[in-house]
């Protein structure tokens, strides 16, 4: 099985540099990454790096808590999609979806995913955050919203991926949308388990380490 087309390449730290993303997208053409996955502000630089090259670039909207205006959030997307985003990883409003605000997240994501277009729109539950109700049920809304894919985590909350999410994830959309695992997926083994229930897609810092067979320490 071969991992690399699974994996979005990952940069989010707000501390990262042009040099950081210069690496990270010569990293992606190198091993062949599905795609790079960074803050919004550098899109147009990861657009440049990867010209000529089959590697997408993902950008994270409402990032990482998900709790400023639809409003904004949209624009960022469309601003992402003008500059160069073939992908848009969107948080919901957690806060929202835990006070039973439900038909207020389905519409931001509706909101968004007409920003977008025929790009792909991921949208990050935060399962951490979440209980399983409420975990299937902000996959419904995703669905219901013409969402593409439903991704775990941002990793950077208090906890990441898990193959229980994963599970509950993959029976709550049906085959209605994709699913996304990110954080802490960190060697092979747990990839390959991912992609073996269903999981399309694995958003990852330690790439690297996954496609060489090697286990990463760290985290996003």
């Amino acid at each position: 099985m071969k991992l690399n087309q699974y994996i979005d390449h990952t940069i989010l730290k707000a501390a990262a540099v042009e040099a950081d993303i210069r690496q990270l997208c010569a990293e992606a053409k190198t091993y062949g990454f599905f795609s790079v996955c960074v803050n919004s502000s550098w899109v147009p630089l990861a657009k440049r790096e990867l010209e000529g090259s089959a590697v997408k670039v993902c950008s994270v909207v409402g990032f990482p808590l998900g709790a400023m205006s639809a409003e904004a959030k949209a624009f960022e997307a469309a601003r992402a999609v003008e500059q160069g985003a073939d992908e848009i990883d969107m948080v919901i409003n957690v806060g929202f979806l835990k006070s039973g605000r439900k038909d207020e997240v389905r519409e931001e994501i509706r909101a968004l995913k007409k920003a977008v277009g025929e790009k792909t729109l991921k949208v990050i539950i935060e399962t951490c955050y979440l209980d399983d109700e409420e975990k299937k049920l902000a996959c419904a809304l995703a669905v219901e919203a013409g969402a593409d894919f439903v991704k775990t985590s941002t990793g950077f909350g208090t906890g990441g991926a898990t193959y229980e999410d994963a599970a509950l994830m993959l029976t709550a959309v049906a085959g209605k949308a994709k699913v996304k695992a990110s954080g802490g997926v960190r060697d092979a083994e747990a990839a390959r388990k991912y992609v073996e229930m269903g999981v399309m897609r694995l958003g990852t810092s330690n790439g690297i380490s996954i496609v060489s067979g090697e286990t990463a320490a760290g985290g996003y």
